[in-house]
């Protein structure tokens, strides 16, 4: 998601996958950018990620597509930091939980609720696009 908590890629795995193993697909996933000036931007600029997201293959990744990373070290760095990034996240979460059909999954294929997660994205994109 963007700056503002718009969501930009949607992806759904199972529950027991870790958060690291999806994030290359969801970086892959992101459309082209528009920008105001300039040519479009292919990727984003700079990603923000706690400590789950801190593995030498990830970096290495985000490094070779031209993506800065700001990811908090295991050990090394608190995670008070990117406070001010997660409650962003949190707050687009809340937003999709309050969808009905997406806080208990009602369907049992996985595509039908890939394409609600995507109406829902797309509803939240649309309200805060429109105020």
């Amino acid at each position: 998601m963007d700056r503002r908590g718009l969501p930009l890629s949607i992806g759904i795995s199972a529950a027991n996958l870790h958060d690291s193993q999806a994030l290359i697909p969801l970086v892959r996933g992101i459309p082209p950018i528009r920008s105001r000036r300039g040519p479009r931007r292919r990727r984003p600029g700079k990603l923000h990620g706690d400590k789950g997201y801190d593995y030498r293959h990830l970096r290495r990744r985000l490094s070779s597509r031209g993506i800065r990373h700001r990811l908090a070290r295991k050990g090394i760095e608190s995670s008070r930091r990117l406070g001010r990034h997660r409650w962003v996240v949190e707050r687009t979460a809340s937003w999709l939980s309050g969808c009905q059909r997406l806080h208990r999954r009602y369907e049992r294929k996985p595509e039908h609720f890939l394409a609600f997660t995507a109406i829902a994205a797309t509803l939240i994109c649309h309200r805060r696009l429109t105020n």
